[in-house]
């Protein structure tokens, strides 16, 4: 069980959040009169009392809210919680969307003292249903009814269509068949044939927003541009090269120019990420392969029990 100790909101982006008494939480929102809120995973920001009393013990002079979080809790270690995690105070139910983040541009107290708490022990919420909350209300953990479906997100390697130049077709039939399939495709990305933009974007995904599934379409052939299976193997913990060998097993059987393909299926983490080709036929093709066979892996994954033994 954890306490609130401070709510913190500001009207304005870039402006510190200052203390407020207590606070009213929309759904699918955040908290009302926040510069944050809206319909993102971001919506309602958390850390640890703790953590900041660890923190000021050092040195440093901070007031509640100049982290940028709206609830300082007592007894929670967030950051140890996975993506998720259900949160309730008395009405209000948030769910967990983020481990902490990236620091684009240092905050004016790393400036101070060349450290911010904020990007690893920070987490998000979004409100996913609304009320009231005060200062030394109780933050208890809620159980979840339904299974959590899985998470998935797609990525887009094009220079071209990341320059407007060429329309992307494949990563939007992508994520449609993933939603069609029961998945939350929590965001999709549209990047140039970049390996450190690719990097980036497979890390922040699989250890901030701990998503089951990651699936890129392109960059998998023999043209100098085409890093996605290096950028992604760079990244992984372990390969899955089953998923990869199937789907071009099955693509050989309709055109030679599968064995071509350089598409790679690794693990990060908890996060499977598989590398589909360019072209929105071809994407579609594979995933027939492995669509209705790795929801057992991603099970595996997160830790459910399951029997690897065919039956």
């Amino acid at each position: 069980m954890g306490r609130i100790e401070a709510i913190c909101i500001s009207t304005a982006r870039g402006t510190q959040k200052r203390p407020v008494g207590s606070a009213e939480f929309v759904a699918d929102w955040g908290i009302r009169g926040d510069a944050h809120g809206g319909h993102w995973h971001r919506q309602v920001s958390l850390l640890s009392a703790d953590r900041i009393d660890a923190f000021r013990a050092r040195g440093a002079q901070v007031e509640n809210g100049a982290f940028g979080e709206n609830l300082v809790v007592r007894g929670f270690d967030f950051s140890a919680f996975p993506v998720g995690t259900l949160f309730k105070s008395g009405d209000v139910l948030l769910e967990l969307t983020q481990i902490g983040k990236e620091c684009h541009q240092h905050c004016a107290i790393y400036q101070a003292v060349g450290d911010c708490i904020m990007p690893r022990e920070g987490v998000f919420a979004r409100v996913i249903r609304g009320g009231i909350a005060r200062t030394g209300d109780e933050l208890v953990l809620a159980e979840r009814r339904e299974r959590r479906p899985y998470q998935a997100a797609v990525i887009t390697l094009s220079d071209k269509g990341s320059q407007g130049k060429r329309q992307d077709t494949s990563g939007p039939a992508i994520a449609a068949r993933l939603k069609d399939s029961g998945y939350d495709v929590v965001e999709t990305l549209l990047l140039p044939d970049e390996a450190a933009a690719l990097r980036q974007q497979l890390c922040r995904l699989a250890d901030q927003r701990q998503v089951d599934l990651i699936v890129t379409t392109g960059g998998t052939g023999f043209s100098p541009r085409d890093i996605t299976p290096e950028a992604t193997m760079a990244v992984a913990d372990r390969i899955a090269p089953g998923i990869a060998e199937a789907m071009r097993a099955a693509s050989l059987r309709i055109t030679p120019r599968a064995m071509l393909s350089r598409a790679v299926s690794v693990i990060r983490k908890g996060t499977l990420i598989i590398n589909l080709p360019g072209s929105e036929k071809a994407c579609q093709e594979c995933m027939d392969v492995f669509l209705d066979t790795i929801p057992h892996g991603l099970n595996l994954l997160r830790g459910e029990s399951g029997d690897c033994a065919r039956k």
